[in-house]
């Protein structure tokens, strides 16, 4: 029997829904219930923080990018052994790309597949009664979606809470808590949203202050009473592994590989080796394969440009064996990355890329990809899609079509041009890989 589950979601952005969900998921899991997190859309920062909130792994759900037998595999893998999911949405409930209905990759997607009914945070910072509107709205636009209730973000007094209760009595949403204004609650950010989980040294004592204001200020019965949905009776296999012992690079500067690769990768029998660059450690030997993961290697230029064993071993690993790399790892298989300062640092010179962080460009979107060769995504022709989020600028050309990675458009099919490079055995892109598309 799959666990009910709840999504939180929020009428738009920064309006404190990771804040609410770390919450949530910590308190719970204090109780004893067994809580399953995971993430609407492609967001591999917030997982991390899930999976050390609850001691569990947080799967991506996302109806772009995912054709629907690997979206239920997702969310049954997900509601299995378990007693409660709380799912985080990403920017507004609503917000998604123009696709056909359902999708859309908007949280909504995910809420109407599951039957999830959601819980609504609601920054009322500005507004009192008038919040009510923006809930009424959110209730009223989508009949798939059902909304349990809301919780009410940077309350500023008494006063304050019972003006926004009255607006949302008059409007019949149940207020199942609220949450003070306080600049502490804020989790450190970084040029690409949160710092990762990893690089927070007072994560556990954060995620219990969270989880004591949701004690104090959430109805946490009424939050595992409102909880519903049912899973479909079957779902299709997570993705396969690009080899049987994958040297995947970890450490500080490479961290953003999406749970759902590695937990497909690893179900389908293949080994994941680790490795840390930043430890100036090379691809271990007995792999047959080196990934290298998205990250924050402009942070760590000059240590990277100074790991020679790192990079020699990683030029002896490509000359017989494949090697990818998706946004920082592309960036660490160019030829030189420059910092946020204007240095310049030497790479691993196996493709034929200069990238910059100095010289910012916001890249963001998802991305439809037709592979132009056979690799480790896949064979040639192969179409897959992917997300971006960076800032960093290549300020190389772009690679032709016979040693381009893949042709590549938009969520609603702009031609954006060729993406990537492919030279021998090493391949790379800016675009983070999330799954094959079978049509």
């Amino acid at each position: 029997m799959s666990a009910p589950g709840l999504l939180v979601a929020a009428p738009r952005s920064s309006s404190g829904k990771t804040t609410v969900t770390l919450a949530l998921m910590r308190a719970l899991t204090r109780r004893g219930l067994r809580v399953r997190p995971a993430k609407c859309g492609p967001d591999y920062i917030d997982p991390a923080f899930h999976q050390a909130a609850t001691g569990r792994p947080s799967f991506n759900l996302d109806s772009f990018a995912m054709a629907p037998p690997l979206l239920d595999a997702l969310a049954r893998a997900t509601t299995d052994d378990a007693d409660i999911v709380i799912a985080e949405g990403s920017m507004g409930l609503f917000d998604g790309v123009r696709a056909a209905e359902s999708r859309t990759g908007a949280n909504a997607d995910i809420a109407a597949r599951y039957g999830w009914p959601v819980v609504l945070v609601v920054d009322v910072s500005g507004a009192a009664q008038s919040a009510a509107a923006v809930a009424l709205g959110c209730k009223l636009y989508d009949p798939r979606v059902r909304i349990a209730g809301v919780i009410l973000n940077k309350v500023a007094s008494a006063r304050h809470r019972r003006l926004v209760e009255a607006g949302m009595a008059r409007v019949g949403l149940p207020v199942l808590g609220a949450l003070m204004r306080d600049a502490q609650l804020v989790l450190p950010e970084r040029h690409l949203g949160l710092v990762q989980a990893g690089e927070t040294a007072d994560l556990e004592a954060r995620l219990d202050r969270l989880a004591d204001l949701a004690v104090a200020g959430i109805d946490l019965d009424a939050i595992i009473a409102g909880a519903g949905g049912a899973m479909p009776a079957s779902g299709g296999a997570l993705p396969m592994p690009p080899g049987q012992r994958i040297a995947v690079a970890q450490d500080a500067a490479f961290s953003f590989l999406y749970p759902h690769l590695e937990a497909g990768w690893r179900m389908a029998g293949a080994e994941l080796i680790p490795f840390s660059p930043l430890s100036d450690e090379a691809p271990p030997d007995g792999c047959d394969v080196c990934w290298l993961p998205g990250g924050y290697p402009e942070l760590h230029a000059g240590r990277l440009a100074g790991a020679d064993r790192f990079l020699s071993g990683l030029r002896a690993f490509a000359a017989t064996r494949p090697v990818h790399g998706e946004c920082g790892g592309y960036m660490v298989l160019g030829d030189t990355l420059e910092d946020a300062e204007g240095t310049t640092h030497a790479m691993a010179g196996l493709l034929p890329v200069a990238t910059s962080y100095r010289r910012r460009k916001l890249h963001l979107g998802y991305r439809v990809a037709r592979l132009c060769g056979d690799g480790l995504l896949g064979r040639r022709g192969a179409r897959l899609i992917g997300h971006e989020f960076h800032y960093a600028s290549e300020l190389s050309p772009a690679a032709p079509a016979p040693t381009a990675l893949a042709q590549v458009t938009d969520a609603e099919g702009s031609d954006l041009g060729f993406a990537g490079h492919r030279i021998g055995t090493v391949t790379g892109s800016f675009f983070h890989y999330i799954a094959a598309d079978p049509a």
